[in-house]
């Protein structure tokens, strides 16, 4: 097995990636609700020769490997859309009011690819290469149900790789950018702040407790949280993004519920904001006479990536496309590629993967706005360069292939 066999099959296996990404595209679902999904991709592994099997709510595992004693190497990629109605004048656009605006139909193409190419190469793999396809990427709990199923064992995982496709970017479709070690995606929190008061008359405001009045202090107070009580260096975004109350303009409410997510790069950091929330709520509303309530529901840890593995697949993904399409962080940002963003921080639950064992994100590029794929992920009109998807498929398959080789 070398490097210029892997990208010659993966290109042969071209429009095939192509089809089924297609087919996943134009069948969008979101959530752990995957059902056309989940049947695509089951029997796609089964005519491989695989023996997929059910992990957690929607989740699919199957394994590669396995004839010569080795390490056990995990690929991830995420299956679900979000509820988008799809505007983005496709052939293939989903008709269903969702949509693979993330790309996350790129990578179980492109995992599936890769599946074919470990096949084709079984008898030469030196340990396991573990195929996870995870739903509810984007509600963040898809990963760690799975993991609660028992993801990481039978047989235990030893290092984990995921791959984002990236649109809107300055670079040829099918360039990889390696994370560098650390913390690469947030934490994520989303949260519902209920503040109660008692409802009266507008014109008697004495009669009742205004918790809209309460709601409001509230919201100016949590920003202080990041102006006076974080470091400089403590990145941190704390965003309110509903506020609902009331029904009728002279009277006023009862309650107020507020919704909103904050996303942190430490997790003492994201610990001590969230106490501090609940203190400031419970205390302004306290202040007014009102009640509060501080819940926080689904959300996500910080993606760590493994420092060592970092090194490896930087090495791995060059050997594979050459320099000039395979970058570190640290040689992109000497090139001048790694000037301050608009500030996205987008968070991603394979985060709990890479809480339990040395794990590595890849972003291949998926889109240069000059060749028209100027939209950014999650929007309606967002498209996808699928002259990434071979190269999706090969990263996958010779990383796994290399690492297993390097750590008999």
């Amino acid at each position: 097995m070398t490097s210029e066999q892997i990208k010659k099959e993966a290109d042969a296996l071209r429009e095939t990636i192509v089809s089924d990404r297609q087919y996943l595209h134009a069948h969008a679902e979101t959530g752990f609700d995957l059902h056309d999904t989940l049947a695509f991709v089951r029997k796609q592994l089964a005519d491989m020769g695989y023996t997929p099997v059910d992990c957690g709510k929607a989740g699919l595992v199957a394994l590669a490997g396995g004839k010569k004693p080795g390490k056990v190497f995990l690929l991830r990629s995420d299956m679900d859309a979000l509820p988008i109605e799809e505007q983005s004048g496709e052939g293939f656009a989903c008709p269903n009011g969702r949509m693979h605006a993330c790309g996350h139909d790129m990578h179980s193409a492109m995992l599936l690819g890769a599946a074919r190419l470990l096949k084709q190469h079984e008898d030469e793999i030196q340990g396991t290469v573990k195929l996870m396809f995870q739903p509810a990427e984007e509600i963040f709990e898809g990963s760690s149900d799975m993991i609660g199923a028992g993801l990481l064992k039978n047989p235990d995982v030893d290092a984990a790789l995921m791959i984002h496709v990236m649109a809107g970017m300055p670079f040829a479709a099918g360039t990889v950018i390696v994370s560098p070690p650390g913390v690469s995606a947030p934490a994520a929190d989303y949260f519902e702040i209920k503040v109660q008061g008692n409802g009266c008359h507008g014109s008697m405001p004495n009669t009742g407790v205004d918790p809209l009045n309460a709601a409001a202090h509230i919201l100016i107070a949590l920003q202080e949280i990041h102006a006076r009580e974080l470091a400089m260096n403590d990145r941190a975004v704390l965003t309110i993004g509903t506020m609902n109350a009331g029904t009728a303009a002279n009277v006023i409410p009862d309650t107020v519920v507020m919704g909103g997510s904050l996303r942190t790069f430490d997790e003492e950091t994201r610990a001590q904001i969230k106490q501090r929330m609940t203190e400031i709520a419970q205390g302004i509303a306290a202040a007014f006479r009102a009640e509060a309530e501080v819940v926080f529901g689904s959300g996500c840890p910080t993606l760590v990536n493994n420092a060592e593995l970092a090194a490896c697949a930087a090495a791995y993904v060059k050997e594979l496309l050459g320099e000039g399409r395979a970058f570190s962080a640290a040689e992109l940002s000497a090139m001048g590629g790694g000037q301050k963003s608009s500030g996205a921080a987008g968070s991603e639950d394979f985060a709990y993967v890479s809480q339990q064992v040395p794990s590595i994100m890849l972003a291949l590029a998926a889109g240069q706005p000059e060749k028209g794929y100027r939209y950014p992920q999650h929007h309606p009109m967002v498209r996808f360069d699928e002259d990434a998807l071979s190269a999706g498929s090969a990263v996958y398959a010779y990383t796994a292939l290399r690492w297993l080789e390097e750590h008999k």
